[in-house]
């Protein structure tokens, strides 16, 4: 187990939390939550022992090992896949390396002997006969074919780097492993199987952030909540968690409106007749009874969470037909991504795209915003549709050394009043809209990129990954914008919550062509089950 004691975070000026005190459980699933920049990813680095608090420590027995999910790929650029797996068994990868040197030699001496026979207890004892085995299970499970395990991890792209460092995490199979974030870069199927291994098959101690609500509610026993300048521990899952800090809030609330009540009372007795001599006493006893009410008065800190406000509003309708796609492929070379897809999309609805990486489903998007063009098929968009477009690249295309309001200005047709006032919404606000947009976190870029597209009042949003850099409140207000939202959208996201919030169709990108299917993705699930991303 991990004992929390006394831990304190300041940075700057600005208190993240303190004061905290917690003993987390071997066997137990923590979810870290709070809002952007609270210091969810931080809190882990300093359980890791990666990171010093400004105050406090953490304290584990000594024989407890700590894995945490690292983005330090480029250290193993030239591994095979496989062995970058290994590699999180350091102790293990040491020993067959040696092994394989002391093999190599044409004549063993009998030093060398034993020092073979002691490696091969070391690899047995960390069963590194099935080594390669389990890691070719980890790398299928997070969606990485058998046909790239053999050859470096540089032939992979950025995100499928980060499913082996996951890997490595998994097979090192720690008594307390720390996951940030493990579900960015994983399509539906991987999540579903990361959530199963850690469920059923992972022992340990686990704590993660995530910033996906159905991961969260499927995973987690226990809450860690960072607000109000500290960590709170709840019991039970995501959903649970929110109804009792909804309901703990509201007593606080009402404990401290009682107080201010007696508070208000005392107080008026006390400038009434506290200069008159007949009630000097009585009037001293009250003033003494305040100051006790005030010390014992619930803490009225403000909640550090707050939610963007996205509204977006058409300028102008679409045509009831607003797009019609026949029989869209798409071929690289001899890969194929896309085969016969076909739809219509029309005023009001709302389309999820979905399936596994790799599948197509960007690619699609592409196409249909003439940015790249099918080996076969066509489609047409109704004459009176105006797209807003959020890509899943979007920080590439932000220049770093713009500020917020200079690039908004540059890139929309508005008053500064107005800019300002949709920065506003998007929790920019006062000289935050000064800031260079290379200081920005990834949900603000979004955030920034969301505003943009908010004030162009597109008829149709065409957004791929949403949600991937957005927290837990910011994802809410988006599925609530676009629910509300009288035009169409059309959307790529792995994101199971806001899929179920926001679609009124399902198209399964498969590869024996497109499934199209009237409902949201709970309906689609409880008709087709997972058959769509079986290979």
């Amino acid at each position: 187990m991990l004992d929390i004691r006394d831990l304190s975070l300041d940075f700057g000026k600005r208190t993240l939390f303190q004061n905290v005190n917690l003993t987390l459980l071997l066997s137990e699933r923590y979810g870290i939550v709070g809002p952007n920049g609270a210091g969810k990813s931080t809190l882990l680095r300093i359980l890791a022992n990666e990171e010093t608090p400004s105050h406090g420590s953490v304290e584990k027995a000594k024989t407890t090992s700590i894995g945490i999910l690292k983005q330090d790929h480029f250290h193993y650029e030239h591994n095979r896949v496989i062995d970058a797996v290994i590699r999180g068994k350091a102790e293990l990868w040491s020993a067959l390396l040696e092994k394989e040197k002391l093999l190599e030699k044409p004549v063993l001496t009998e030093e060398d002997g034993y020092r073979l026979g002691h490696l091969e207890e070391v690899i047995a004892h960390h069963d590194g006969y099935s080594a390669e085995i389990a890691a070719e299970h980890l790398l299928l499970g997070l969606g990485i074919d058998t046909k790239y395990h053999q050859g470096p991890l540089s032939a992979l792209s950025g995100g499928y780097k980060l499913r082996v460092l996951l890997a490595q995490v998994l097979f090192q199979n720690p008594d307390i492993m720390l996951l940030d974030e493990p579900t960015n870069h994983l399509d539906i199927t991987s999540i579903d199987w990361l959530e199963d291994f850690l469920k059923y098959e992972f022992k340990g101690l686990l704590i993660f952030v995530s910033h996906d609500r159905h991961f969260l509610n499927n995973l987690s026993t226990h809450i860690l909540d960072i607000d109000y300048a500290t960590v709170t521990e709840y019991t039970g899952n995501y959903d649970r968690f929110q109804v009792i800090k909804e309901e703990r809030l509201q007593q606080r609330q009402r404990a401290i409106q009682g107080k201010e009540k007696q508070i208000e009372a005392l107080q008026s007795f006390v400038d009434r007749f506290g200069a008159k001599a007949s009630k000097a006493r009585q009037a001293a006893s009250k003033a003494k009874m305040i100051e006790r009410i005030e010390e014992d008065m619930p803490d009225a800190k403000a909640s550090a969470i707050t939610k963007p406000h996205f509204n977006f509003s058409p300028k102008k309708p679409s045509g009831k037909l607003v797009l019609k796609a026949d029989n869209i492929s798409k071929q690289f070379d001899e890969r194929i991504l896309l085969h016969n897809a076909s739809f219509s999309l029309n005023r009001g609805e709302k389309y999820a795209i979905i399936g596994p990486n790799g599948i197509g489903k960007s690619t699609l998007l592409k196409i249909l915003l003439d940015q790249l063009s099918p080996n076969n098929g066509r489609y047409e968009w109704h004459e009176n549709a105006e797209i807003g477009y959020f890509e899943q690249d979007y920080r590439a295309h932000l220049p770093g050394n713009q500020s917020l309001l200079h690039w908004m200005e540059n890139h929309i047709r508005a008053p500064e009043q107005v800019i300002r006032k949709a920065l506003g919404q998007m929790l920019f606000r006062g000289n935050d809209v000064n800031k260079k947009i290379s200081v920005l976190s990834g949900g603000e870029c979004a955030r920034l990129v969301l505003a943009s597209i908010i004030l162009k009042q597109p008829n149709v949003l065409v957004f791929d990954e949403p949600t991937n850099h957005l927290d837990l409140e910011s994802v809410d207000a988006l599925a609530d914008a676009l629910k509300n939202f009288k035009g169409s959208v059309l959307f790529v996201s792995h994101n199971r919550f806001f899929i179920d919030q926001v679609a009124t169709r399902i198209l399964a990108i498969t590869e024996k062509g497109a499934r199209n299917y009237l409902g949201n993705y709970h309906d689609y699930l409880s008709q087709y089950g997972k058959d769509y991303l079986m290979k």
